[in-house]
């Protein structure tokens, strides 16, 4: 301890204190010691004055604790919280009566049961429903949701107070229906249920390859319908490499367009890709041995912006069709066998972003000119024009998009063995992916340069069911949960949102990405959601609590493409800094 800059320095010096030399240091230990010594130092009159070290002045050094970091002080905060809403639920309350109905067929399961409020959590809701249902050894995970009817200043006389409004139940009954007041323990709680995913993706944590090869930024990428091993890209180097991501390793070099990919598409059973480029030209691809189907597919004016199949149970064996969407303003299906135009679809003013084939047979498709249009596959007429947003539209999603996306395959990789019984099967898991109330419903979701997002039902209105109003710049990109609960959208105001599918009520702001936000994806089993942005990072989100799940660097640039594998697998991405890289758990 170095007193010599002190006022009092001099004197301690000469007081004769055991343990202090002319170097004016101090120990610690003598000082303490002699607590008796006194020492004199002047006073602004100049007068000297006594002072007298007591035993309570004990000059031993202490070490001060460092104050708690950012992210120690969030941790202490989800802790008390978590303990907090622990405590909030009231031991009084008895018990409440519960009727689990199935959201898909709108059936009641199993008889009314008494559930004491206290133990009345979803983990237990889940637990009783299994039991119900006669699973207890397979654990299937639920989510619960309950259709208020009860609206606040209406009238009980009024038709206005039949308005449902879907609440979901995410910790316990207490805190989601009784607490604010929607239902008293006195009334029968009917739960609707759907099963989540059953099996589990487990959120990806390292980059396990990156692999070079593009002389240029990857703008496009895509996996395989088939499995998490082959994943295409497209990039401004003209080419489309298809790669084996098991081994990290290119396994095709897919050469004949002569300007930018800008659009990567597997078909629905993996057999065909088809890329679109600023050449105004698609092409179509064998994945197996990576030869061109013949020449390009000539007809747009302008460059390809969006491509999409005909979904697999809609097809005609053996005669895949193909929409191709273009800066020209116009749609053109193709016949794929033929290699001919089968019809042009005009009618937007300005250049399409985005187009989408529906399984009920309806495109889909957005414009630089404000409008999304409606196409009925039979005739190619204009069924419907949507006209809310007042900007671009940049990007469409569809509530069945990963059903339709995936076909016959799924997690379990059994893979039907007649056409008949892969038609059958993609059917099927496009109906129970479009069931909500015994009704098929395909709904459909806007993203548009206005800052805003749409929230549509095209087949039962021509108004959209939500706005959803939050982000502060341009909406880039917007998708569906593979299980149709959640939409997440992307923006240029560095952050992603997440919403609820059904009403469009906002859920939660994920922050964290310090660019703008490109692409965002969900897992297979929709429980995480990755995001790709400007700031070269890519995050895994946990879409339950909203939370970052994993930060993954590696990127030397900004990331433009980043997609899921159906398998939930893999994760691909790449971008401006040419390099493909592979991420897993």
């Amino acid at each position: 301890m170095n007193w010599a800059g002190r006022p009092w320095g001099s004197k301690i010096q000469q007081a004769g204190i055991p343990g202090h030399g002319a170097s004016g240091k101090v120990s610690a230990q003598n000082f303490s010691k002699s607590s008796n010594a006194q020492f004199e130092r002047s006073t602004h009159s100049g007068q000297p004055q006594r002072l007298t070290c007591s035993e309570s002045w004990n000059c031993t050094m202490a070490t001060i604790a460092p104050p708690p970091s950012k992210r120690q002080k969030l941790e202490a905060f989800e802790k008390a919280r978590t303990q907090a809403e622990i405590a909030v639920i009231p031991d009084n309350l008895g018990s409440i009566r519960v009727q689990f109905v199935d959201q898909s067929t709108g059936m009641s399961t199993g008889p009314v049961v008494s559930i004491p409020v206290q133990d009345a959590t979803v983990r237990n809701l889940e637990n009783l429903l299994n039991t119900l249902q006669g699973t207890p050894s397979e654990r299937v995970p639920y989510r619960f949701t309950f259709q208020n009817t009860r609206r606040e200043n209406a009238p009980a006389s009024t038709d206005s107070g039949d308005i449902a409004e879907s609440i979901d139940v995410l910790s316990d009954l207490y805190a989601s229906i009784l607490k604010p007041g929607f239902r008293t323990i006195e009334d029968t709680v009917t739960l609707q249920y759907t099963p989540q995913a059953i099996f589990r993706v487990r959120a990806i944590s390292r980059c396990s390859a990156s692999i070079s090869g593009h002389g240029d930024a990857i703008l496009a990428l895509a996996f395989s319908p088939v499995s998490s091993a082959t994943m295409a890209t497209g990039s401004g180097d003209n080419t489309v490499r298809i790669w084996d991501c098991d081994t990290g390793t290119p396994l095709r070099t897919l050469k004949g367009h002569t300007n930018f990919t800008l659009a990567v598409c597997f078909s629905p059973d993996g057999n065909i890709l088809a890329t679109g480029s600023m050449d105004n030209t698609v092409r179509l691809w064998d994945t197996k041995t990576g030869e061109a189907l013949g020449g390009p597919l000539k007809g747009h004016s302008k460059w390809i912006t969006s491509l999409v199949w005909e979904p697999y149970h809609l097809q005609a064996p053996g005669r895949p069709r193909l929409a191709s969407a273009s800066k020209d303003a116009t749609v053109r299906i193709w016949d794929v066998p033929l290699r001919r135009i089968e019809t042009v679809l005009s009618g937007h003013k300005g250049s399409i972003t985005c187009v989408r084939w529906g399984g009920l047979g309806k495109v889909y498709t957005s414009s630089q000119d404000k409008t999304i249009k409606i196409w009925d596959s039979k005739n190619w007429s204009c069924i419907q024009t949507l006209s809310a947003h007042t900007h671009w539209v940049n990007h469409l999603s569809l509530s069945t998009d990963f059903a339709l996306r995936t076909a016959f395959h799924d997690h379990t990789g059994n893979i039907p063995e007649t056409v008949e019984e892969k038609i059958a099967k993609a059917k099927e898991r496009f109906e129970k992916a479009a069931k909500v109330n015994s009704r098929i419903v395909e709904r459909m979701v806007s993203a548009s340069d206005d800052n805003t997002i749409f929230l549509w039902d095209p087949a039962n209105s021509q108004k959209p069911i939500a706005r959803l109003l939050g982000h502060q710049k341009q909406v880039n990109h917007v998708t569906f949960s593979p299980d149709g609960a959640y939409i997440a959208s992307a923006s240029f105001d560095n952050h992603v949102k997440l919403w609820n599918a059904r009403d469009g009520k906002f859920i939660s702001t994920l922050r964290g990405h310090v660019g703008p936000v490109y692409q965002c994806c969900f897992s297979a089993d929709s429980r995480l959601l990755v995001s790709a942005s400007k700031d070269t990072t890519l995050k895994v989100w946990d879409v339950r609590t909203g939370k970052l799940s994993m930060d993954l660097p590696g990127h030397k640039d900004e990331v433009y493409a980043v997609d899921w594998s159906p398998d939930g697998e893999k994760v691909g991405s790449g971008g401006k800094d040419k390099a493909v890289r592979i991420w897993r758990h």
